[in-house]
């Protein structure tokens, strides 16, 4: 037996509670394209991204209740008006919490280290975009 096994067993259990598809906890996805697969990659990580810290994020075990569920979201909007509310939602609403994520402008106080660099690559961006816009069922 694999000295491995019992992460990997945990792992299943946890994709089990949650009622994810069997190897999803392990990142594996059967039904979603290379770039869905990675923007759910990116949706997860709290870091690179950040999104499931405010939203609820259909085929996702975790999620916040700040922002708006993201659930059906394929079902009520199109993926230009989307990318432009991740782009910089602050064109929609100036006061929002919600950060830019492929905008420089406007910002202030950003460490060193960031400046000059947006919160997701444009590759990124497309990528959630990708999950984001896969219809609901389609998701497993």
């Amino acid at each position: 037996m694999s000295a491995d096994w019992a992460p990997k067993a945990l792992l299943a259990a946890l994709a089990f509670v949650f009622g994810l598809p069997q190897g999803a906890a392990l990142g594996q996805t059967t039904d979603l394209s290379d770039a869905a697969q990675r923007g759910q990659q990116l949706l997860l990580q709290r870091q690179e991204s950040g999104c499931v810290l405010c939203h609820r994020i259909p085929g996702l075990p975790v999620g916040g209740d700040i922002g708006p569920s993201l659930h059906g979201l394929a079902e009520r909007a199109n993926a230009q008006a989307v990318r432009e509310r991740v782009v910089d939602p602050r064109r929609f609403n100036p006061v929002t919490i919600m950060p830019p994520y492929f905008s420089l402008t406007g910002l202030h106080n950003v460490a060193r280290a960031y400046q000059d660099k947006t919160i997701l690559s444009e590759q990124g961006l497309d990528d959630i975009l990708a999950y984001l816009m896969k219809p609901q069922g389609a998701r497993r």
